[in-house]
């Protein structure tokens, strides 16, 4: 066996240039592109379908169609309602439910087809990434094309998509008794986070995978750790954000107040506090949640302007670009946020923010990613 190599060795020194894939070993096994490149474009694939993901829940959400199908089974529920008798027991099993007998009684069979459409094809794109996911996984490793020390990471995204499921079920639970004609908005945030969560850890793997491996061994030591410890703060703060605008999606907070930059005429709403135990505030009480979601928007966006200022100092060029993106997507959405509440939320506005979003969040990890792995650009552009 060959002795350990030093670090500051020269690539090929010592040793045939045939040899060299073997040492570089851990994803550029076997050609030029070996395994990389087909492992990076399943995980665009998956990533893909996550997005897709996200907007078609988002859509469920705002189309009041999550609470349709009352039941989860995991093999028979890909089959829809499939003649005129199926149809009626599904809907007689709706009827059941509080959202039903609260907000929807009265229901035409062919308006709750309309909801139900929209939840059925929500689980089945869930099906779908499981299926996409375990196909993929399964073939690069019957092959033996999964290099060293990422067999453990690609399961990660498996293993979040099963989580999911469940925690879908779990939410989708609570709204199925008691009184409540929606899911509880707790429920929903824990359910968005880890949607977001998977999304940001596939597009941290496919940035990685999209460069050499010898490539990020030797950028990761040019790394500018002020400004990634910045894009590690950003990314967070992006976090608390989203998980905030899913409370204010759970309770319909933001189809309320629409005034701004003031709230009901005041800097904050009436009643922030009238719910007791004072909890149920932050959870339930829609001035409250609206005002946090606002405050921590303004809060985001200092910091976002903060991290690119501190972004100018970089010697690369491509990391000073890819904190542009990000502050010029941020505004945009602290734009569009204000635009949405002050139209009462429809639905094409809110899912338009709600798309931002996802946007943001992939370009503030990206952000994160080039302050830590630089990318040296040409003499023309300086670095």
């Amino acid at each position: 066996m060959a002795g350990k190599r030093s670090i500051f060795e020269e690539v090929g020194e010592g040793e045939s240039p045939r040899a060299a894939p073997r040492e570089t070993g851990l994803i550029d096994k076997g050609s030029r592109s070996g395994a990389r490149l087909a492992i990076r474009s399943w995980l665009v694939l998956l990533f893909a379908l996550v997005v897709v993901m996200i907007l078609v829940g988002g859509l469920t959400r705002l189309t009041d169609s999550g609470l349709s199908i009352t039941e989860w089974n995991v093999v028979k529920g890909a089959i829809p309602p499939l003649n005129e008798a199926d149809w009626t027991l599904a809907f007689d099993k709706y009827k059941t439910i509080p959202e039903y007998e609260l907000q929807n009684k009265g229901m035409t069979l062919a308006e709750f087809k309309h909801i139900y459409w929209w939840e059925w094809g929500h689980r089945q794109l869930g099906r779908l990434i499981g299926l996409v996911w375990a196909v993929g996984y399964a073939w690069f490793l019957l092959r033996n094309q999964i290099p060293t020390g990422w067999k453990g990471r690609l399961l990660i995204p498996g293993a979040l998509g099963g989580v999911q499921g469940a925690i879908g079920w779990w939410m989708v639970h609570s709204g199925l008794s008691g009184e409540m004609t929606d899911v509880a908005s707790y429920r929903l945030a824990t359910h968005l986070g880890l949607a977001f969560a998977i999304l940001g850890l596939l597009a941290w793997y496919i940035l990685l995978l999209s460069r050499p491996e010898r490539d990020i061994m030797q950028a990761r030591r040019a790394r500018e750790r002020r400004l990634f410890g910045l894009g590690t703060g950003f990314m967070h703060f992006a976090f608390l954000q989203i998980l905030i605008g899913a409370l204010v999606a759970g309770i319909d907070a933001g189809r309320n107040y629409v005034d701004w930059p003031l709230m009901a005429g005041g800097f904050t709403p009436p009643d922030m506090w009238q719910l007791e135990p004072l909890w149920r505030n932050f959870f339930e009480n829609d001035g409250t949640v609206q005002f946090i979601h606002r405050m921590v928007a303004y809060a985001l966006f200092a910091f976002g302007i903060f991290a690119w200022v501190r972004s100018r100092r970089s010697a690369f060029a491509a990391t000073r670009r890819a904190f542009d993106w990000a502050l010029v997507l941020l505004f945009g959405q602290v734009v569009l946020g204000i635009v949405t509440v002050m139209h009462s939320a429809p639905w094409h506005i809110a899912i338009t923010h709600q798309a931002l979003g996802v946007a943001l969040w992939v370009t503030i990890i990206r952000a994160r990613f080039m302050a830590g792995y630089p990318k040296a650009g040409t003499l023309r552009e300086g670095l």
